[in-house]
């Protein structure tokens, strides 16, 4: 069995039929939700980590001190290579945990159904390379990841916020939109914060809109799901090292 550690930081983004997708590839699920659930010490034991979104911004440690729990947690991971997704907060707590930056987006909030694109590390990579040019995904941000980590890869990217996903090393990943949402979990985000969801697109929270996308979005990051499971059990080769060059003279 694949265990797999999930941290969860916000009771308002459960893991939801992503959890499923990866249990059915064949993984265990140790769902840690934050702070009550603790967090282990170290990642000995997993063969990935999965860490979903919340409310709180990645570096509101004066509120929400743990979150340097998982910072350092999710650095451990990234450390010794071992098969890591970040989503949303998720992939900011990653990307500043292995030195990026993340800030308040200068374009107002990403809110709602919407369209990424591969970039062209993706064709190669071992999670990416079978995705559709361009992706389904759902946005509800309003931070954004402004500078990739050190010898992190770009993989998707987007007109209003370029760094959408990326890979740092061979196996850890970082994806700033949502693949594990239903319906009624982005109508609850759009109740509880009116304010941002004031920036999606007219008609696209509609409850028959955000059904049609969720459909999208299974066709497309279920199989995602799939290779993360068999990258973490060991059962599809990680991304190769990037090749560094020197320039011809």
């Amino acid at each position: 069995m694949t265990r797999l550690l999930i941290i969860q930081p916000d009771p308002s983004d459960p893991l939801g039929p992503l959890g499923d997708w990866l249990t059915d590839a064949g993984a265990e699920l140790d769902v840690r939700l934050q702070p009550d659930g603790g967090l282990p010490t170290d990642v000995d034991g997993y063969q990935g980590v999965v860490c979903l979104g919340g409310d709180m911004g990645a570096q509101d440690d004066a509120k929400h001190p743990w979150l340097a729990d998982v910072r350092r947690l999710l650095a451990k991971a990234a450390a010794k290579n071992l098969p890591t997704l970040g989503i949303c907060l998720g992939a900011q707590l990653l990307t500043l945990a292995t030195g990026g930056r993340v800030e308040e987006g200068s374009d107002g909030p990403e809110v709602g159904p919407h369209l990424v694109a591969k970039k062209d590390a993706a064709w190669t990579d071992p999670l990416f390379a079978d995705l559709p040019l361009m992706q389904d995904v759902l946005q509800f941000h309003t931070d954004a990841i402004t500078r990739l980590p050190p010898g992190a890869e770009l993989l998707a990217s987007a007109p209003r916020y370029a760094n959408q996903a990326y890979r740092l090393g061979r196996c850890v990943y970082g994806v700033q939109f949502h693949i594990e949402t239903t319906p009624a979990v982005v109508e609850s985000w759009a109740a509880e914060c009116p304010e941002v969801a004031e920036f999606a697109r007219p008609g696209s929270l509609e409850h028959d809109a955000l059904v049609t996308v969720h459909a999208d979005i299974e066709e497309t990051w279920r199989p995602f799901a799939q290779r993360f499971v068999r990258l973490a059990a060991g059962e599809l080769a990680p991304a190769v090292d990037r090749q560094r060059t020197l320039p011809l003279a």
